[in-house]
């Protein structure tokens, strides 16, 4: 039995992707169990996830007294997204799981519902470009996170549906296919409900917003309530060039962080985004963002992709 067990997992804040390595010490003592490294309250009620899960898996939770760094300790920690890479460590450290099933090249990332299974999280998709350009091998994801991460080459993505697999998996007891992406292909046709052409007549709101369209120009459209500003403004994205590849990558990507891609076969952001705010929208509400300052203190707010963003 290992006393400290590490594995590797991410922190997403905002768009950005940070390496975290999530350390396990079980020592001596009463039996309690806490969360170091600056967590935030999801993260501290891990505890009891983790805890259930494990014990619902058929396995054995240590009645020892452990200790969950998430390192470096600087860098906030939010979310439910650790709860697979701690069942995972706590695991490891308790030699339930072999210590060289799990390589430093592992990623790990999911909530754990009290049964064992794995919950889709948001940020899926800009953690596993982040974790190709550290060099890993090998990420560990929900299930039902892996139609976006289809979209990343060369990396061997594992989809699981619950820790008691992801633990057969680890004692060779169970076969999991790991899923290769294929990038940004065979993009169907996007179907729009609103299209340029259904626009009958504004020749001169048309022409003026064709000539945005061909040469990337802000328009400002004025007019009286029903005269078709919506539906032209709406039309507008299906007269402008298809999303190229990485184009469609930093739309999924946004929009992953902001929990709004649909976790299906639609999980691409294909067309071009159209945001239709209400004339009551403060300015904070459509730029977005947080307080998030540079000493990251504990009750900060990460920044929140807003209007531009998405």
């Amino acid at each position: 039995m290992l006393k400290i067990a590490k594995v590797k997992s991410c922190a997403v804040l905002g768009l950005e992707v940070y390496p975290v390595e999530v350390e396990v010490d079980i020592g001596r003592g009463l039996p309690s169990f806490s969360i170091v490294g600056l967590p935030d309250k999801a993260i501290d009620e891990s505890k009891d996830r983790v805890r259930s899960a494990i014990k619902n898996s058929g396995l054995e939770f240590p009645d020892r007294r452990l200790t969950v760094n998430l390192a470096p300790a600087d860098i906030k920690k939010e979310g439910p997204t650790y709860d697979l890479p701690i069942a995972v460590a706590v695991l490891l450290a308790g030699g339930q799981i072999s210590e060289i099933a799990v390589t430093k090249d592992d990623i790990f990332i999911g909530e754990l519902s009290l049964s064992g299974d794995l919950r889709p999280v948001s940020g899926i998709l800009p953690a596993i470009i982040a974790a190709k350009e550290w060099g890993a091998k090998r990420i560990f994801i929900p299930e039902n996170n892996l139609e976006e991460s289809k979209l990343i080459r060369d990396l061997a993505i594992y989809p699981i549906k619950s820790l008691e697999n992801l633990v057969d998996f680890f004692r060779a007891e169970l076969f999991i296919k790991p899923v290769f992406g294929e990038g940004v292909n065979n993009i169907e046709d996007i179907v729009t409900e609103y299209d340029f052409a259904y626009v009958s007549g504004q020749e001169s709101a048309k022409r003026a917003l064709e000539i945005a369209a061909a040469g990337s120009h802000n328009v400002l459209l004025s007019g009286p309530p029903g005269s078709g500003k919506t539906l032209l403004s709406r039309g507008l994205p299906t007269i402008m060039p298809p999303m190229d590849e990485e184009e469609i990558l930093e739309a999924s990507k946004i929009h992953s962080v902001a929990g709004l891609l649909h976790r299906g076969d639609s999980a691409l952001i294909c067309a071009r985004p159209f945001r239709s705010p209400h004339h009551t929208t403060s300015s904070v509400a459509m730029v977005g963002g947080g307080t998030w300052h540079a000493n990251h203190s504990k009750t900060a707010k990460l920044p929140f992709p807003g209007l531009p963003a998405l």
